[in-house]
């Protein structure tokens, strides 16, 4: 487990490293600059998963399964949120069904942790766990990234997911999405993008992805501003801070 900063969950856990440039929203990754820094750290999980382009760091397209991790959740006594693969994708389309069960069942055994997993492939995602006799765990959320409108698709498929929490993550926001609909999704992540080549988040963008919410009965999370600085940016919309999370009251 590593305790994170990200203001939506308590902790990463990492069973897959590794993954591949999709779309827009993966242009500027901080998963791959993060594991060729651990790379460099001399760490062999992340050896040769990213390389040089120009003066960044991307994805090589290989992944890595990490059975040694997955016990690790099994440790953790204290109930907490856990972001799945934040270095990765579990729905990959490397990462072997086998390997995703194996997970799978880590999760079921360990029902006093939260576990979101969040994935660009929700095709897959609705495929593998609609053909696969996977149990629907009240203690996993799935979720999908949508960063424009040139992948609203991703919220039909998430739809389409076996999941007692649906949720999407728009982040980086590079785009208006007005065009979606949020209908059985319960959360929805909103935040512009961060770094040294951050891409520009337009309030009135944040303002739609509220009001679509407010209409679907979703909760509303603002993570941040985003920019070359995010501290200074902060995460105030309208005067306000979003921390609305999923209403998981039967």
């Amino acid at each position: 487990m590593a305790e994170t900063s990200i203001e939506w969950t308590d902790a990463t856990w990492n069973p897959v490293a590794g993954c591949t440039v999709l779309t827009a929203g993966c242009t500027n990754c901080y998963a791959m600059r993060m594991a060729a820094r651990l790379e460099a750290m001399g760490t062999a999980k992340y050896r040769d998963l990213t390389r040089k382009s120009g003066r960044r760091a991307v994805w090589t397209g290989k992944i890595r399964l990490d059975y040694a991790s997955l016990e690790a959740p099994k440790a953790w006594s204290k109930p907490r949120k856990v972001f799945v693969n934040s270095m990765s994708d579990l729905f990959h389309d490397d990462v072997p069904v086998e390997f995703i069960d194996l997970v799978w069942n880590v999760m079921k055994e360990t029902p006093r942790h939260t576990y979101q997993i969040l994935t660009k492939r929700p095709e897959r995602m609705s495929q593998v766990l609609s053909q696969r006799p996977f149990e629907i765990l009240s203690n996993v959320w799935l979720g999908t990234s949508v960063e424009d409108s040139r992948v609203l698709y991703r919220l039909d498929a998430i739809r389409e997911v076996p999941a007692a929490v649906r949720f999407v993550s728009l982040e980086p926001l590079i785009g208006s999405v007005a065009g979606g609909d949020l209908t059985d999704i319960q959360w929805a992540i909103v935040g512009g993008e961060s770094g040294p080549r951050a891409r520009e988040m337009k309030p009135e963008w944040v303002d739609e992805i509220e009001t679509m919410c407010r209409a679907s009965g979703t909760a509303f999370f603002f993570k941040q501003w985003g920019g070359k600085n995010k501290k200074a940016a902060g995460r105030m919309l309208n005067g306000k801070t979003y921390d609305e999370m999923p209403d998981l009251r039967p």
